[in-house]
């Protein structure tokens, strides 16, 4: 994370200290480093410049809509899984021809919305929403663009909750079941297929079980073609991981490499068919563009010695990083300004009602009540995922742009948050 760095002791986002953020805007406070985000894409968007390839990002990562609108300014499309995304994305300026739809549940009015804005693609996860969706536009007098989500069965060697595209998994089509899938659609008068699609998981610090999904990918391909199903895109999804500081943590797949065997791959197997014609290539990524961009800032509350632990009571929660609690994800903790008196193990836990409510167990930190504590490689899957349990508003978020901070989410008031809310008179 180089846009995070210590200058003179302090904990830097680019240009600004995150005490003077603190000072400014409170804790619990989400801070994101604009240059970081802008090179995350970078990568893809150099890796992919002059051939037919789109960048998806996929927003169920972080869906600001300061971050969503400096990626559209970028040329980046959007991978959603809900009509409430598709609305993020029509309000912070994007393209909805830029758009593809994923998730096993759309609905009715789902669908209708995203008709109506003409997105690219839907990724379509199962017979009933092929069936579902043909009736839909037909009754709107429009045609849906499709793909099919197929689940090539492929281990993606990553934690269960974020494993994606095992037979086990809610997710996508089998791959045995893809070519009658596919006969199907191609029968249904209101689809056009135009796609394959797959993502068969998150945080993979290995590309080659992307690969191997490319491979079973261009083998369905290759079948459909000969029934004169042609495709005219290629959806490989994301899931590239980040680095969180794990000590003995494997480094992360470089952008770059991977990009590069995979069009390798594609630009083979187009060869070597006779007149092969080009094929769209998009992808999905959505941590490995936000997950470094950010910390959680936090305060010290309490520090708390046990018998057989010690405790770091922060202001930050659960609520607002459910990673640590759900996945049993381990995320880097920094003091924003360390101590000079010696490091002690503690747990960082927060103020929840709840066992289940730690950010970081058994770490060495130098701190005292009243300081601040950054939760490392925070970008994504945060304030996505953030609740509201124990009427706790949820953070504010900064954009940091060199030495200027923009306040991009306020924090919410416990009055906001049962404002919806009426008695019985």
């Amino acid at each position: 994370m180089s846009q995070f760095a210590y200058h003179n002791g302090v904990l830097h986002a680019e240009g600004v200290s995150l005490s003077a953020v603190a000072e400014q805007f409170g804790t619990p406070t989400y801070v994101y480093s604009k240059a970081a985000l802008l090179a995350n894409f970078a990568a893809y968007a150099d890796a992919c410049r002059g051939r037919d390839a789109l960048v998806c990002y996929a927003m169920k990562a972080n869906s600001n809509l300061a971050i969503l609108d400096l990626l559209a300014r970028q040329g980046a499309g959007f991978d959603i899984v809900s009509g409430g995304e598709l609305l993020r994305v029509v309000a912070a300026g994007g393209d909805p021809r830029k758009v593809i739809f994923s998730g096993v549940g759309k609905t009715v009015d789902e669908m209708r919305l995203a008709l109506d804005h003409d997105i690219l693609c839907f990724n379509v996860e199962s017979i009933p929403e092929l069936h579902r969706l043909n009736e839909v536009a037909g009754s709107m007098g429009k045609r849906a663009r499709i793909s099919l989500r197929v689940n090539p069965n492929v281990d993606p060697k990553t934690h269960p909750y974020i494993a994606t595209g095992l037979k086990a998994n809610k997710f996508g089509v089998a791959f045995d079941d893809a070519l009658a899938t596919y006969r199907t659609a191609a029968q249904l008068p209101h689809l056009e297929v135009t796609g394959i699609d797959c993502h068969i998981g998150s945080q993979l610090l290995d590309d080659a079980p992307l690969l191997e999904a490319l491979d079973r990918l261009i083998e369905l391909i290759d079948t459909l073609g000969a029934e004169g199903i042609v495709l005219h895109h290629l959806d490989i999804g994301g899931g590239i991981g980040i680095n969180y500081g794990e000590a003995g943590e494997a480094p992360p797949v470089a952008v770059a490499d991977y990009l590069g065997r995979l069009f390798a791959k594609v630009d083979a197997w187009r060869a070597a068919r006779h007149n092969g014609a080009p094929i769209k290539v998009i992808f999905e990524p959505g941590r490995s563009i936000v997950g470094n961009t950010g910390v959680l800032l936090t305060k010290v509350e309490f520090l708390k010695h046990g018998e057989e632990k010690n405790f770091c009571v922060v202001d930050a929660a659960m609520n607002d990083m459910m990673r640590p609690a759900l996945y049993q994800a381990w995320m880097d903790m920094q003091a924003v300004a360390p101590g000079s008196k010696p490091a002690q193990t503690y747990d960082v836990v927060g103020p929840i009602c709840e066992s289940g409510d730690w950010l970081a167990r058994d770490r060495a930190l130098a701190v005292e009540q009243g300081d601040l504590l950054a939760m490392m490689q925070a970008g994504a899957y945060g304030l996505t995922m953030a609740s509201n349990y124990n009427t706790r508003g949820r953070a504010a978020e900064v954009i940091v742009d060199g030495d200027v901070c923009h306040l991009v989410r306020r924090r919410e008031t416990p009055a906001e948050l049962y404002a919806l809310e009426s008695v019985i008179k």
